[in-house]
């Protein structure tokens, strides 16, 4: 186990150096370790019983924990908190390259190539210092591994175990200029281990969660660079918190929920009562009134639970009364307003009739939570926000008891579009031809993947892409830059519903500035800017033009979407830049008829 020698927020333990990641220290390479490794609190419990549910089928069937990640030592010298990391790779070079004579190139240097036992205790190579090697085997399950380089080395022959060197003989740091070369004179360029199968069979090894803990796989080993960014994707499960809709006694055993939820009987209750502040709390209410209200609130997280988490959330977003939040919120979680029309509503507006509602959430609550981890290939959630039960996925610990989550607090805007428009919308012949286009893309893009995608529809494409181009607008007067606006697209064709909530939210503030619920009253202006972008790019008439299905550079899931127009930052956008089409929403070039927001 590595010393740590940097700290990192909270919310990057989840999201960008959670287990399994692979992160360069100061002085070491290193890999976040499992869950067996980190240290709880019950100061860091998080209660999301929605979230919980979610996550109970990948706990195998026990309604598991939520724990913020441990907090960093506060003095150099405490050992045992933190998040733990093991060293890795276990192999090694030298750190100062040595020049060849009499090598062709006159650029061509050497590196000596060794394995962990050949350092002393200071980790140096006969006094020389040495760096990890940038380049390991692993598999879209999440096995990783060093590279047996003796083997590829010398290919189909026997290993001689001589001494091994990687020799560059260009500057550029490219594989093809890299040669892995035995003192027996066998040598291979390491361009060669991107083919299929030269690294053999993958290990299995999940040096994550200690030693021998690998498992048997049947996936072929790939080449994967460390530091490259396809070498740790998370599996993050997120849900908003909803308002408490209940009474007094429904409040009270909200609070109380950490005693309360393993009560199931008169018993269990009496038992629990023993306590003098549930006693004090539940003072007032008869025994039998108080098992009610469990059971039943243990009975509305099942069902909440079953349906998928965006339908919950658009519900209680639709449900809130009309005004303009200037009153005192009863729920410190989720305080939110329908804006009266007469506000956002413009006579001259471009919206006309598609947009049916704006609604000021001036607090929010989400819960974030690490499910789980691939390597190389991203796994998408659906449109719904969850992610299918036969994924593949990484385990987080050897027997996964509780998860860790973070709880962000903000504000946001949630536009609603009108369900008659997109209805006669989505019936247009152009919009048809225009879907089956992206739909094509889908199919090319599902060509060899092991986990193919289903295409999300045309409304939730066209929501999605005025999502990006509203964060673009919103962003130049709300105060918080781009990337820390996030999207989050509701689609719900069973009962009609269709909108997009744009929100910022931080885990380490209370409130919010209030300068992206104010925009809801600008929404027009933000519209008209966004159709702006969306009827002209930089890059037209190339970008207006493509084709997902016929997509020379292969990008399967665009329509007429780039980074001149319609991309965003990452760490904004639910699905990974992939969906977007500009000329489903506004006319462009050469294709002016399926556009929502039509001439």
């Amino acid at each position: 186990m590595s010393e740590a020698r940097g700290v990192i927020r909270r919310s990057q333990a989840i999201t960008t150096f959670g287990v399994g990641a692979l992160l360069d220290l100061p002085d070491h390479s290193a890999i976040v370790g499992g869950l067996d490794g980190w240290q709880r609190s019950s100061n860091d419990r998080i209660e999301e019983p929605r979230l919980a549910e979610k996550l109970r089928g990948i706990a195998g069937g026990s309604l598991p924990d939520l724990f913020a990640p441990p907090a960093a030592p506060e003095a150099p010298w405490e050992t045992g908190r933190g998040v733990p990391v093991f060293r890795f790779p276990n192999c090694f070079v030298e750190r100062q390259p040595q020049a060849q004579p009499g090598a062709p190139n006159p650029q061509q240097t050497s590196r000596r190539l060794v394995s962990r036992r050949a350092l002393d205790d200071r980790m140096r190579l006969q006094g020389k210092r040495v760096v990890a090697t940038r380049f390991v085997r692993g598999c879209s399950k999440g096995h990783v591994d060093d590279l047996d380089w003796y083997a590829f080395a010398h290919a189909a022959g026997d290993p001689c175990r001589g001494e091994l060197r990687l020799d560059e003989t260009g500057t550029t740091g490219d594989l093809s200029e890299l040669v892995v070369r035995c003192s027996c004179s066998a040598r291979r360029r390491l361009a060669e281990a991107r083919l299929p199968g030269a690294l053999g069979p993958c290990s299995g090894k999940r040096p994550w969660l200690g030693a021998n803990t690998g498992e048997v796989c049947g996936e072929k080993a790939r080449l994967l660079i460390r530091t490259a960014s396809n070498a740790w994707f998370p599996q993050i499960v997120s849900v908003l918190s909803l308002p408490d809709r209940g009474g007094e006694l429904d409040r009270v055993v909200a609070e109380l929920w950490d005693d309360l939820r393993i009560v199931d009987e008169p018993a269990g209750l009496r038992f629990i009562k023993k306590k003098p502040q549930v006693t004090e709390k539940l003072a007032g209410f008869a025994d039998d009134v108080v098992l009610a209200a469990i059971l039943a609130r243990k009975s509305s997280q099942g069902v909440s639970a079953a349906r998928p988490l965006k339908q919950v959330e658009i519900e209680a977003i639709l449900d809130v009364p009309e005004g303009f939040g200037d009153d005192i919120p009863v729920d410190p979680d989720f305080h939110a307003r329908r804006l009266p029309e007469r506000i956002w509503r413009r006579a001259d507006g471009r919206s006309g009739d598609k947009l049916a509602a704006i609604v000021q959430v001036h607090r929010l609550r989400e819960v974030m939570a690490l499910a789980g981890f691939t390597r190389f290939e991203a796994v998408m959630r659906d449109i719904d926000g969850e992610y299918a039960s036969d994924v593949q996925r990484a385990a987080l610990a050897l027997d996964a008891s509780w998860f860790p989550a973070v709880e962000n607090r903000g504000e946001g805007v949630f536009v609603q579009l009108a369900a008659d428009a997109v209805n006669a919308w989505s019936a247009r012949p152009a919009v048809a031809r225009r879907v089956e286009l992206l739909t094509d893309g889908q199919r090319r893009w599902n060509v060899g993947r092991q986990k193919p995608g289903v295409f999300p529809g045309g409304p939730y494409v066209l929501l999605h892409t005025l999502g990006h181009l509203l964060i673009q607008s919103v962003a130049l007067r709300c105060g918080y830059p781009a990337a820390s606006i996030r999207e989050r697209i509701y689609v719900d064709a069973s009962e009609q519903r269709y909108g997009l909530l744009l929100f910022t939210a931080s885990a380490d503030a209370e409130g919010t500035l209030g300068g992206l619920v104010e925009q809801a009253n600008h929404i027009e202006e933000h519209l008209d800017a966004a159709l702006d972008t969306a009827a002209l790019c930089s890059n037209d008439p190339v970008c207006a033009h493509h084709e997902p299905g016929a997509s020379l550079e292969e990008r399967w899931l665009h329509g007429a979407a780039c980074h001149g127009c319609t991309l965003v930052a990452e760490t904004s956008c639910e699905m990974h830049n992939e969906y977007l089409d500009r000329a489903l929403v506004a006319p462009v070039i050469g294709e002016a008829s399926a556009a929502f927001f039509g001439p």
